[in-house]
């Protein structure tokens, strides 16, 4: 990031880039849980269910890459190794169920990961707005994404 652009930061940026990627390492887990369970699905009507998690894997995947590209901007680095994506998450990787056509149990690990993701962004954002413009930009698009997750899943779930 230019001179001008980190100067502007209101916030500690070292500490902001361990917040992101965190957030980042968060966004590779759930991508990769969404999508492994959209394989694995079945069931009457899984092929729904396999939609609505690919659908959603595709949406964590492109979080994690603006994560990448605003942790980047700010001089840092995404962790490049991933084995040690769960490690240095917030949360732990999304399990997915045993019995492949439970899918109340697909819809609450959907609902966990996504309820710890908005509960991230939030703090993420409230620790940025008014400081740092652009990152809380990405942050409240990324945070009304998950909520729309979160909705989408309730919303099966009856």
């Amino acid at each position: 990031m230019g001179k001008r652009g980190t100067k502007i930061v209101g916030v500690d940026v070292k500490e902001l880039i361990k917040d992101l990627n965190r957030a980042y390492c968060d966004e590779w887990l759930a991508h990769y849980s969404y999508w492994y369970m959209a394989q694995i699905v079945t069931g009457l009507g899984y092929e729904d269910m396999s939609e609505f998690l690919r659908n959603t894997a595709k949406d964590e995947a492109e979080h994690a890459e603006e994560i990448a590209n605003r942790i980047l901007e700010l001089g840092g680095a995404p962790l490049s190794n991933p084995m040690e994506l769960e490690k240095n998450a917030n949360f732990p990787y999304p399990l997915p169920p045993k019995n492949t056509s439970d899918y109340r149990k697909f819809i609450e690990v959907v609902l966990d990961a996504e309820a710890g993701a908005i509960e991230i962004y939030n703090r993420i954002a409230v620790k940025t707005q008014g400081k740092d413009h652009v990152t809380y930009q990405l942050i409240t698009h990324i945070l009304s994404e998950e909520v729309g997750h979160e909705e989408r899943f309730e919303d099966l779930k009856g």
